[in-house]
């Protein structure tokens, strides 16, 4: 009977641990999930916590709990910890026993042995440390490996021949880029380069420091209380997960001190682009890592296969957007980034244990899905600018949400087209569904309209679109949107296959083209409505304004006459301008 031989991920900010049976990887839960918050802490009665009870004291007790140890990792430094002082080995240990605890747990059994990753930039003090802190907790460290070996482990598992991946890890507190060569089973890291001071606590730090810029204009705030400060740490954190997948975030804490012996609330909303704002030059750190190894390994960014994702900050879109761009190719990242290095520590134990691993199955999209909006392609204006909302390949169950804007003043409707397909023309992509949300605010042009796309395992994607200002919603349920025929192309099915079995199909099916029972585009539409509205304005207009009216009227039915959709874009602003002063 072989050993058991766990593997486990010791993260900057959350740890995990896994074990490969059945021949499948077990991410295996403990007490606060499969995701263990990397936090250590004393309570007032002198006791231990771990994970997520360590996190949620630190909220209120900050001085008594640690976090993000790792950074210190290869430091000779000691860490207060209640009436203690600590290494941060010992640090270490006190999560890694919690983590080996949850595999004893699981198993039934003792379990005395793992694999360890480690960042591929760590050094050998770093490596040392590691190493030393799995003794401390009763684990013989059979290996340890570095985290882009394991991520290329998940994901490459199973496939035969040669290929250069570039692997883009950015976890809580360290960043590190490699370019890996895998040629059959064997997996060869040939150049690093990253930061191991760099890492989505880095994005929380501008988000706190932004939060507090807001309490001191707004509220003469000059300095926080340690319990405040936490408090605002959480918020920001949150603050963070949620702008990975919606365009804003609110964040609110009911009570974080007093102040002129009243109490203080916060209630703040971030934008995702201000946020990318705060970030940008990490990202551009990173990007500028990335190239380094590129260069240090010989090759350039045409040479790679594929760009793999692992850490829980490339969830934030913009680190997506610049590798995309640099690459011109979409990132892989189907794996849990957060529990993907786990994984990855438990296919390495197997290994070791002389088990033959399979590849990793997860459930993805195979589609992208998204809408149209109006924006330039190919150098052109137009309102057919598709805008992915759930990319290809992205793990399900999923949510995400982006914001528009109205194009003119006084719009009172949009028109929400649900699309399936790659192309950047959403003409050229399947229309699986539209619904049109009236009855909009009549405010200036640049209403926020939210829209949301769901897709759950079983394929059915829910979307909706929100007015931000008033909360007015409409929404549709497309089923089994992962598999759907377009409308007519499901009817020309029906047919050929009616015919197979000697039946009469349906001409006019047949005779549909790709066009057939598509609605007008939005554009135009509010073209038509504007036309109509500013018609039953012009008696009531000065002169001056009546001429301008009539000639923008008859501008915008040049275009539409033309169907040319870009030349109605500046009359329909100048005459949603004219009307907007008219009824105001």
């Amino acid at each position: 009977m072989t050993d058991i031989i766990i593997g486990i991920d010791l993260g900057t900010t959350n740890s995990e641990v896994a074990l490969y049976e059945n021949g499948k990887v077990t991410v295996i839960e403990g007490e606060g999930g499969k995701i263990m918050p990397s936090f250590a802490g004393i309570d007032e009665n002198g006791a231990l916590l771990v994970g997520v009870a360590a996190r949620n004291q630190y909220v209120v007790y900050p001085e008594r709990t640690v976090k993000s140890i790792k950074r210190r990792m290869g430091e000779d430094v000691r860490i207060a910890l209640g009436e203690q002082s600590y290494s941060p080995q010992e640090i270490s240990a006190i999560l890694l026993k919690q983590l080996k605890a949850a595999a004893e747990k699981y198993v039934g059994a003792p379990v005395n042995k793992a694999v360890i990753t480690v960042p591929a930039y760590f050094s050998d003090a770093q490596r040392l440390a590691t190493r030393e802190a799995g003794e401390i907790a009763g684990l013989e460290v059979v290996k340890m490996i570095n985290e882009p070996t394991a991520a290329a482990l998940v994901y490459e598992s199973g496939h035969q021949g040669s290929r250069k991946v570039l692997v883009y890890d950015l976890g809580g507190g360290t960043f590190d880029v490699s370019v890996v060569a895998i040629e059959d089973d064997v997996i060869e890291v040939i150049s690093s380069h990253g930061n191991n001071h760099l890492g989505g606590d880095d994005f929380d730090l501008k988000l706190v420091e932004h939060l507090c810029d807001y309490l001191r204009l707004e509220h003469g705030v000059e300095a926080l209380p340690p319990q405040a400060m936490a408090r605002i740490e959480r918020a920001a954190e949150t603050a963070k997960k949620i702008l990975s997948d919606h365009p804003f975030a609110m964040v609110e804490e009911e009570y974080l001190l007093e102040k002129d012996g009243m109490p203080l609330h916060l209630k703040v909303e971030i934008a995702r682009h201000n946020y990318e704002e705060m970030i940008e030059s990490y990202i551009d750190d990173t990007m500028e890592a990335v190239h380094q190894a590129l260069s240090d390994a010989g090759l350039a960014a045409s040479d790679m296969d594929e760009v793999l994702l692992v850490g829980g900050s490339t969830r934030t879109p913009l680190v997506r957007e610049r590798l995309e761009m640099d690459f011109g190719m979409t990132p892989r990242g189907e794996v849990d980034p957060d529990l993907c290095v786990a994984s990855g520590a438990a296919l390495q134990a197997a290994l070791i244990n002389g088990s033959r691993i399979q590849s990793v199955l997860v459930d993805v999209t195979p589609y992208t899905f998204g809408t149209s909006a109006l924006g330039e392609l190919d150098g052109e204006f137009t309102p057919y600018l598709f805008v992915p909302l759930i990319k290809k390949n992205t793990p399900v169950p999923v949510s995400k949400s982006e914001v528009f804007y109205t194009a003119v003043h006084d719009q009172e409707a949009v028109d929400i087209l649900v699309c399936q397909g790659e192309d950047p023309d959403a003409r050229n992509n399947i229309e699986i569904g539209s619904f049109l949300v009236r009855g909009l605010s009549r405010v200036p042009a640049g209403n926020e309209i939210i829209a949301c796309f769901s897709l759950d395992t079983d394929g059915i994607l829910h979307v909706s679109a929100r007015e931000k200002a008033t909360g007015l919603e409409k929404s549709i349920t497309i089923e089994n949107a992962m598999a759907r025929f377009e409308e007519n192309e499901l009817a020309k099915a029906r047919n050929k296959v009616r015919r197979l079995f000697g039946e009469a199909g349906d001409t006019a099916a047949d005779d549909a083209g790709p066009e057939a029972g598509k609605a007008e585009p939005d554009a135009v539409v509010q073209a038509r409505l504007l036309i109509e509205k500013a018609e039953k304005l012009l008696d009531a207009a000065e002169e001056d304004d009546r001429l301008e009216m009539i000639e923008l009227i008859e501008a915008m039915q040049d275009g539409l006459a033309a169907g040319d959709i870009a030349e109605l874009v500046e009359p329909m602003d100048e005459l949603s301008e004219i009307i907007f002063y008219l009824e105001s």
